[in-house]
């Protein structure tokens, strides 16, 4: 008998992410993306769509921005001078930093997401950040966990773009989820929405 979608079930799906226009900006790979079910490490809207189904089944659902990304936060960019982050040549786009130089360490990881005339932008939003998604869903696999799969560990891996990790990850994770994240800086960048074309908008915090 095929098991259902529940707490603590390892569960396979192919999913397919897409702005409101249907542009497709993510999508898992043939092997599907894997999680642990009841966590918390996936979207929680996402997440109790997917409770009690079956493999299968599949499904359309809207996110809006606060239950995906999170709403643009215009405070969450910052300005720096290239040379406070180290050499010049060495700081480029999409460079990750443990906090803001000559500012407390709030816990938070912030990416280099433009650099211009010597100042450097530093920001915590995520390129989606603001935007309303839609997700095509399928579940393919529901397995009980075997020996080997820790049950509630922090160091499962949780797919990339269906969640915003806010807890210590493994260097393996790290290094992936900053892949992902430079890619979508690459590809979801438009040329009239750069950061400094958004900080232009507001009043920027500058540090010097």
């Amino acid at each position: 008998m095929a098991l259902a979608v529940k707490k603590d079930m390892l569960v396979t799906l192919s999913v397919r992410m897409a702005d409101m226009s249907g542009k497709i900006l993510e999508e898992s790979g043939p092997e599907g993306l894997t999680y642990l079910h009841g966590h918390g490490d996936i979207f929680p809207k996402l997440e109790a769509a997917l409770e009690g189904r079956f493999p299968g089944e599949g499904f359309f659902i809207k996110l809006e921005p606060e239950d995906a990304f999170g709403e643009y936060d215009p405070d969450s960019l910052v300005m720096v001078p290239v040379e406070r982050l180290g050499n010049p040549e060495t700081v480029v786009r999409g460079l990750v930093f443990e906090g803001v130089p000559g500012e407390a360490n709030d816990g938070r990881r912030w990416h280099v997401t433009d650099i211009a005339d010597g100042m450097a932008v530093l920001e915590t939003n995520h390129p989606l950040a603001g935007m309303a998604l839609q997700f095509e869903v399928k579940v393919t696999e529901v397995a009980e966990p075997s020996d080997e799969d820790a049950v509630g560990d922090d160091n499962v891996v949780v797919p990339g773009f269906l969640s915003i990790a806010d807890r210590i990850v493994s260097e393996d994770e790290e290094d992936e989820s900053d892949e992902t994240m430079d890619r979508m800086l690459e590809e979801h960048a438009h040329p009239d929405d750069s950061a400094m074309a958004r900080m232009a908008s507001a009043a920027p915090r500058i540090i010097r």
